[in-house]
């Protein structure tokens, strides 16, 4: 398994696992992602800053995520504490696995992936969120060394709780 920087030809094959996780989150009355959010744009938008990644397996995507080394505006306000008040910090956003290959630790290579390069950059934290009643993906947090910091509310309104992991 490879991990690498999206391009523009990956962009339809993001947007499938992006189709799978928001069924899956409306099957599961979890109500994120479901206002079109995200689309196609703001994947392309995410392949063009450089910021967009996959992870293929012979060649096929089954995993995506944002990953990038900046200062997140939704994560000014906090409703609660970030564990670290410096710059810079890496956000992750919409990490998504095909649901075909759901436990397989896919997403804790993503993570693994995110971790190691915050390590040889000498980045000291990394900040994701989530919706509450994702609790799925609050336990994948939690065991993978993410705290709970609080509450956001991301620039469209919507609450999100903020998580933050120390990397050592």
């Amino acid at each position: 398994m490879d991990i690498r920087k999206s391009n523009e030809n990956d962009a339809s094959s993001i947007m499938e696992l992006v189709y799978q996780a928001q069924d899956y989150f409306r099957r599961s009355n979890i109500d994120q992602w479901q206002d079109g959010y995200p689309k196609i744009e703001n994947i392309l938008e995410d392949i063009q800053k450089g910021c967009s990644y996959v992870l293929e397996d012979q060649q096929k995507i089954i995993g995506t995520m944002y990953f990038a080394i900046e200062e997140d505006v939704n994560y000014h306000h906090i409703d609660g504490q970030w564990k670290t008040s410096h710059q810079p910090y890496a956000v992750i956003h919409r990490i998504v696995v095909d649901e075909k290959h759901k436990g397989q630790n896919l997403a804790a290579l993503l993570l693994s992936y995110v971790v190691n390069t915050c390590l040889n950059l000498k980045v000291a934290s990394i900040r994701i969120d989530t919706h509450e009643d994702n609790l799925s993906m609050q336990r994948f947090l939690k065991k993978n060394g993410f705290e709970l910091c609080g509450g956001i509310t991301l620039q469209s309104g919507a609450p999100r709780i903020g998580f933050e992991k120390i990397i050592e």
